[in-house]
């Protein structure tokens, strides 16, 4: 048929891509990847195929068999519309309700050990009723072995059928005929071929996993499955997203392994998925996201601690192969996260290189560092809005560079803002405590001050030779 002949000539034209490899594969590689995402500023919206339009329950009617292709060459210079692919409903259908989080896993049968039940339990368990109301869980079975697929089916079900019913379990899988070759793949890095072949499946099923939850809710997770959560995980996943407010980002990172805890919008999905789709065979898929999200101007990892979620497992889903890496920033409990409420900041001190005063208020493990301030000098937090506030906590200092604390200071709350040349400022303020080794933490602030909060300054009491690292400012609201 026609569209059989132009999926051919679809993956031959990729095929012949591959004969460049040992001339500049990198090069290359870099070159092709900004020249597609700059191709798709200009796409028109003319390009989408009508097919893609589509809503996932209306292509979940159409047989498993169908074979119709993934692509065309208008889909592959189109990153803003779904993949046209007919999934196979293992358990579980979407709702109509978009949800707030959708968490993604996708796996496949291991050699040794199997963590897919122990990850979604733990997803279950570490959540409370309400939080409960706001996730979908999606699971891809990308394995093409039918009979263990249909096995573990009957497990998840088993265990998890109140989920299932509910709508926050949905199990999944993409046909066989939708992929790519995944014979006679590139050897990028030296890799052996079966590596080369796995890491390159494990692209294409992320791809498809990305892009049937593209609006299932508003944020997205990815998760691996062999992971462990923290408890109310999305409780401070969702203050960690209030923070950002107003801030510009592509990923956020709640681990610092593999492609565990990386949130995107929703939004973002397509181009995602299409991303690792066109650039399946030339790198792992944690190489990959390196590579989009800089792409798309977020230039720095953006990422959170404590972190969320901890890799459990002790056996790769690749040949079964020993893998015991664990997160040591993962805690257990992350309740304890602040809030953090929107704000500015604003400071007379004078500011080290890049290390400026928002840092100091970030989640990040980033700091603000200043030349030696003197008496009088202010680091000033303006919130966008009045908020009640529970708790202050603020560190100065770092563990190599012990003496950069604020030896004498005095933390003040405010209200009455008024405009000045320097921006907006609280003309009103009141003590709530003097810094004892560079650290100070209040706690019930809501029973100690009778107005909402519109600004937290901290004063310099003492001019001092040491300079001074803020290294965290925690604010916990009511």
């Amino acid at each position: 048929s026609t569209e059989r002949a132009s999926m051919r000539l679809v993956w031959k034209s990729l095929d012949k891509m591959r004969c460049l490899r040992k001339r500049s594969t990198i090069p290359f590689l870099g070159f092709l990847i900004t020249f597609l995402l700059f191709l798709n500023l200009y796409i028109e919206d003319g390009y989408v195929l009508e097919g893609d339009k589509r809503q996932l329950r209306e292509a979940s009617v159409h047989p498993a068999s169908s074979e119709r292709y993934v692509h065309t060459f208008r889909d592959l210079s189109n990153f803003s519309g779904t993949i046209n692919v007919t999934y196979r409903y293992l358990a579980g259908t979407p709702l109509n309700r978009k949800k707030y989080l959708t968490i993604g896993l996708s796996s496949v049968k291991r050699k040794r050990g199997n963590y897919l039940l122990e990850t979604i339990k733990s997803i279950f368990d570490q959540s409370s009723y309400e939080e409960l109301k706001e996730i979908v869980v999606v699971v891809h079975l990308a394995d093409f072995d039918l009979v263990w697929c249909e096995n573990l089916v009957q497990e998840i079900t088993r265990k998890f059928a109140h989920h299932i019913i509910a709508g926050r379990l949905l199990v999944i899988q993409a046909p066989e005929q939708y992929y790519p070759s995944l014979d006679g793949l590139k050897r990028n890095y030296n890799d052996p071929e079966d590596r080369v072949r796995f890491r390159s499946k494990q692209n294409v099923d992320y791809a498809f996993l990305l892009n049937f939850c593209t609006n299932l809710s508003h944020f997205y997770m990815m998760l691996e499955d062999d992971v462990r959560c923290s408890r109310n995980f999305l409780t401070a996943l969702k203050k960690v997203i209030a923070s950002r407010e107003g801030s510009y980002w592509v990923m956020l990172e709640f681990s610092k392994l593999g492609y565990i805890g990386k949130l995107y919008h929703s939004k973002d999905l397509p181009r995602l998925a299409h991303f690792l789709l066109m650039f399946y065979q030339e790198m792992p898929c944690d190489w990959l996201l390196i590579h989009f999200r800089g792409l798309l101007a977020q230039k720095d990892v953006i990422r959170f601690k404590p972190s969320l979620f901890q890799h459990m497992g002790y056996y790769s889903s690749y040949k079964g192969a020993e893998n015991k890496l664990k997160d040591d920033d993962f805690e257990e409990d992350s309740i304890d996260i602040p809030d953090n409420p929107p704000a500015s900041l604003y400071t007379n001190i004078n500011v080290f290189e890049n290390y400026d005063a928002t840092k100091a208020y970030s989640s990040v493990d980033e700091y603000f560092w200043g030349k030696p301030p003197c008496t009088g000098d202010f680091f000033i937090i303006v919130f966008n809005n009045a908020s009640k506030i529970s708790r202050i906590k603020i560190t100065t200092g770092s563990d190599d560079r012990q003496n950069d604390i604020l030896h004498h200071g005095a933390l003040e709350v405010g209200e009455k803002l008024v405009g000045t040349k320097r921006g907006k400022q609280c003309s009103s303020f009141i003590t709530l405590g003097e810094f004892k080794n560079g650290n100070i933490e209040v706690q019930d602030v809501d029973h100690k001050i009778a107005f909402d909060i519109e600004c937290v300054r901290i004063v310099v009491t003492a001019s001092q030779k040491e300079w001074l690292i803020i290294r965290s400012i925690s604010l916990w609201t009511m």
